[in-house]
């Protein structure tokens, strides 16, 4: 019997940026048994805090953490989550999504150098 990932969705809007993860670091964390890029998305949640332990419990339950997303098309991607942390601005929460891709969609040209991880 499949487990039944956990979501994070992005119910309307345009498509989420995934901006490339170069740091050698954070790749090296996120490093497991399944070969695959990773790609940092930023978005802004209303509770932040809820949604990052939505990923936390599915991982205890050895379940994966899904992050479901407009693909601005008409049709809905997914991606599995690896890694997701909430962050507190003055304008609410950011949370922040490091993903494997898998080459269902397309990374922004700018790769950034992702120190954010460290911060985990």
């Amino acid at each position: 019997m499949e487990l039944q990932p956990a979501y994070i969705t992005i119910v309307e809007g345009p498509p989420p940026d995934f901006q490339e993860v170069t740091n050698p670091w954070a790749i090296g964390v996120l490093e497991s048994h399944l070969a695959s890029d990773v790609a940092l998305v930023e978005m802004r949640a209303f509770d932040g805090q809820k949604l990052v332990q939505r990923c936390v419990d599915a991982w205890a339950d050895g379940r994966p953490a899904r992050f479901n997303f407009p693909l601005g098309n008409g049709e809905r991607g997914e991606l599995d989550i690896a890694a997701a942390r909430r962050e507190r601005t003055p304008d609410g929460d950011k949370l922040y999504l490091w993903v494997r891709l898998d080459g269902s969609v397309e990374i922004e040209d700018d790769s950034i150098e992702d120190d954010s991880l460290s911060l985990l």
